[in-house]
């Protein structure tokens, strides 16, 4: 817990005084009952009641006094507050080797087929956006909260020849650069999820897209679609297609994203819980003394019944 004005936690110094003084009148009370030599008249003028019940209101009372005064050093709680600009990247692959079928019903399919369910599955919250790899990379979806736009771009999307991951990267990173009137100066919070089956043929380098994730703090996760044992046919000529994971598994743990092996669409379901919430909120430090005086009015009201239940009258 933090306090928004602890300057003023210095009154709490009064509680111990007041219970000093509560103290020293007790001892005096007695001390004076004691010199009180006509024993008979002093059981008429003051009769003997349990002992505890005085100190009961007096106790409610201090406790009363100490909430108020760490209420009026305004407490304040971390609360997590939404990122209305927090914003993904879906990037997916659309080189050839995509065709390979030993993800059913092919790597592509799977790849389009999961993108579009995790879209779907987005808090409203994020805006979504989408990016298209081959030979070079395009934005076919820009960033926004239109699920209907970024989904329908997935569906229209179509194969050709080699593999820009880097560009891939750098393509999103500029959607992000470019996702508002502000966010040149000040960009969103970002994340990137690069569905892939892992070769870098083309364009800027993986390490070149991994310095320019990390000058632009947005990490990327990544998604390895294939098996060491996919083909692809292509004019007549049968090539094997390995999966690459050692490169995405690089691009996502140099970038404090996170890697995974999709050997089905649906381990992508898994992506967005384990981005975490760091990218959809953030922390602020809110006023909660209101939550103290509540409970200090609990105490006083507690004070005043029990001294007006015992001794009718207020403490």
């Amino acid at each position: 817990m933090t306090f928004l004005s602890p300057e003023r936690l210095w009154l709490l110094a009064l509680v111990p005084i007041l219970a000093g003084l509560y103290v020293a009148l007790q001892w005096r009370r007695r001390h004076y009952a004691v010199r009180f030599t006509n024993l008979a008249l002093l059981q008429q003028v003051a009769p003997r009641r349990p002992g505890w019940r005085r100190h009961v209101a007096a106790g409610l009372f201090l406790v009363m006094i100490l909430l108020m005064m760490v209420g009026f050093a305004r407490p304040a709680d971390d609360v997590r507050v939404p990122r209305d600009r927090a914003t993904i990247m879906v990037a997916v692959d659309v080189s050839l080797s995509m065709m390979a079928r030993d993800v059913a019903p092919s790597r592509f399919d799977a790849a389009k087929s999961a993108a579009k369910q995790f879209i779907r599955d987005l808090p409203a919250r994020f805006n979504v956006g989408v990016v298209a790899f081959a030979g070079s990379a395009n934005l076919v979806a820009a960033p926004s909260d239109d699920r209907a736009a970024a989904i329908a771009s997935i569906d229209q999307l179509v194969l050709a020849k080699r593999t820009a991951i880097g560009e891939a990267v750098f393509t999103s990173l500029q959607a992000v650069r470019s996702f508002d009137a502000q966010a040149r100066q000040d960009p969103p919070p970002a994340h990137i999820v690069l569905l892939s089956d892992g070769d870098n043929t083309t364009g800027r380098s993986v390490q070149e897209a991994v310095t320019a994730s990390r000058g632009a703090d947005v990490p990327v996760s990544t998604i390895a679609f294939g098996t060491p044992y996919g083909t692809v046919t292509i004019e007549g000529e049968t090539t094997s297609v390995s999966v690459n994971k050692e490169t995405l598994r690089y691009l996502a743990d140099n970038t404090e994203g996170h890697a995974y092996e999709a050997a089905d669409a649906g381990q992508l379901n898994e992506v967005y819980a384990d981005i975490g919430t760091s990218l959809g909120y953030t922390t602020e430090h809110r006023d909660v003394s209101a939550r103290y005086v509540g409970i200090a009015l609990l105490f006083a009201l507690a004070a005043g019944g029990a001294s007006l239940a015992w001794f009718s009258r207020l403490p």
